[in-house]
């Protein structure tokens, strides 16, 4: 298996004519290394973050479809996975040789995973798979599901660490230049609440444009990045750079 790591792998910067919502972001050598191990002429799956919003769902599947020929990755087929078609699951997974996991809110998406029975069916995998903010934070063997809706972070009931995917150890925190000052139920997202829960555990926050890239048992970051470790936030790679993450993959 082929793993991405991302942020968000879209750009706004829509070459004048282009009618789509977005392209492939190419900070970073993204397209480029993407463009390595594609499966061209292959078959796309893309996995709901929320199985019951079909028209964004469907809205969402047309984009990258899309998004990916705009860059000359081409498609014999794609298919989104949502409540319509749960019971195909074993199916539509066998039967890709890309998966991209949608972004949306972490428990959500985590639920509807855990009701397809996702973690087995990716066991021996070989295609790619492309995480996509909530879905590269459910890609992790235990993931932190960093407070996010109004009351979840005072909820005494709220899950911050559950069970993911286990097909990577690595943590993650997308669109670090977006949230960063957050205020979320009356105290700072990062400072107040993220920081505390990184004794223990290291977390990557990525800032949209950067992803960590995993293959072989080697992980490793590439853009602009920051590790959050025991209270602390340190940078760990800069725009357009690329670093190893040692002993995590």
């Amino acid at each position: 298996m082929v793993l991405f790591l991302t942020s968000s792998p879209c750009s706004n910067d829509v070459p004048q004519g282009v009618d789509l919502p977005c392209i492939l972001n190419r900070e970073n050598g993204f397209v480029r290394r993407l463009r390595r191990v594609f499966p061209q002429g292959g078959e796309l799956l893309i996995i709901a973050s929320d199985p019951e919003s079909f028209e964004m769902n469907d809205e969402m599947t047309k984009t990258f479809y899309g998004a990916l020929h705009h860059h000359g990755l081409f498609l014999s087929d794609i298919a989104v996975l949502d409540a319509r078609n749960a019971e195909d699951a074993e199916a539509l997974v066998r039967q890709s040789s890309m998966i991209i996991l949608a972004g949306g809110h972490v428990p959500t998406e985590s639920a509807f995973f855990e009701s397809i029975g996702l973690r087995g069916l990716l066991e021996g995998y070989e295609g790619v798979v492309m995480g996509i903010s909530a879905g590269t934070m459910n890609c992790a063997e235990i993931v932190y599901a960093q407070p996010e809706l109004d009351g979840e972070s005072v909820d005494p009931d709220y899950e911050r660490f559950i069970p993911g995917l286990g097909l990577t150890s690595i943590n993650v925190l997308p669109h670090y230049q977006q949230v960063k000052d957050n205020i979320l139920d009356g105290r700072r997202l990062y400072e107040d609440i993220t920081y505390g829960d990184s004794f223990g555990h290291p977390f990557f926050a990525l800032v949209d444009g950067s992803y960590i890239y995993v293959e072989n048992g080697r992980a490793e970051v590439f853009g602009e990045a920051y590790l959050i470790l025991d209270g602390r936030l340190r940078p760990f790679c800069i725009r357009g750079g690329h670093r190893l993450i040692r002993g995590m993959c």
